[in-house]
């Protein structure tokens, strides 16, 4: 009796570890592995350019007349559209050229109007045998030279009066003012610049040697504006045939067809070009299946 007790204790403590090994394993079962990836930018594993944001035309802007500043009518940085007036200077001196000019026309019309009535009248004389044909030709002679001062003084009356709407520096084209060299009261010469005018934002870049045979004139390219975040689409305008002394990488420019115009100067981008640069995603091949037709 005392025998069998004790078997029936170890029977029942067999059981109790056995059910709690069994609770055990179930709870500490491993979750089942999955296989993840992250779907990203198909260009970000691409590698890339910095550069920055240049202007594809740089023009110096001055007057073609001289005289002091009176107005300056822009700041740097603005942006200014083609036919607006930056700059006016002191027409006074000009205007009393254009003056004199037109004077000088007047007398010259008079000259001519004389000399074209001398040779009406001689001819008339020659006609009645009055006078000899070498005088005649004289009188002829004196109309044409006439007639030829009176052109020269219109040609430089013309001259004068173009002078006159000199003095307003008018911008040829739209861009950005990026740098103004000349101030109100100052005088200046004809041909002095006193501003540069920026045109067409686009993006330099370096390459190196190794990657020169790696890009193409017309190749496509995506910019990634670093400050604002901005995306921006273009292609590869042209690339040195040199390299430079010093970096002996080629210098390449990137032509935007999408460039915001008030497009900063100076901005770092993130260029990436060839096919990859066009917008996609990359998922893994195990991700895809398909139903019919249909991937």
């Amino acid at each position: 009796m005392h025998a069998r007790s004790y078997l029936t204790l170890i029977l029942a403590a067999t059981l109790a570890v056995l059910t709690g090994c069994g609770s055990d394993a179930a709870k500490e079962t491993p979750p089942p592995l999955v296989r993840t990836m992250t779907v990203g930018d198909a260009a970000a594993s691409e590698a890339g350019y910095t550069g920055t944001v240049q202007c594809r035309y740089e023009t110096r802007l001055a007057f073609q007349v001289g005289g002091q500043i009176l107005a300056r009518n822009v700041n740097v940085g603005a942006h200014v559209r083609a036919g607006d007036v930056l700059m006016v200077i002191d027409a006074r001196d000009v205007q009393q050229q254009a003056n004199a000019t037109n004077a000088g026309v007047a007398a010259a019309l008079s000259r001519y109007e004389l000399a074209r009535t001398e040779r009406a009248r001689y001819e008339q004389l020659y006609a009645a045998q009055a006078i000899s044909e070498a005088m005649l030709d004289q009188y002829r002679t004196n109309e044409r030279a006439a007639e030829a001062a009176y052109r020269q003084a219109v040609a430089q009356d013309s001259a004068s009066r173009n002078a006159l709407g000199y003095t307003n520096l008018v911008a040829g084209a739209d861009g950005v003012i990026s740098n103004i060299t000349a101030e109100e009261g100052q005088v200046v010469a004809a041909g002095q610049t006193v501003m540069t005018l920026t045109q067409e934002g686009e993006i330099a870049i370096a390459v190196p040697e190794s990657r020169l045979a790696e890009i193409s004139v017309g190749m496509p390219a995506s910019v990634a504006l670093w400050a604002t975040g901005a995306a921006l689409t273009g292609y590869v305008r042209e690339i040195a045939p040199a390299p430079d002394a010093a970096s002996r990488t080629y210098s390449a420019r990137i032509a935007l067809t999408d460039a915001p115009a008030d497009l900063p100067l100076g901005m770092t981008a993130r260029v990436r070009l060839g096919e990859s640069a066009e917008s996609g995603a990359v998922i893994p091949l195990s991700a895809l299946y398909q139903t019919g037709d249909t991937t």
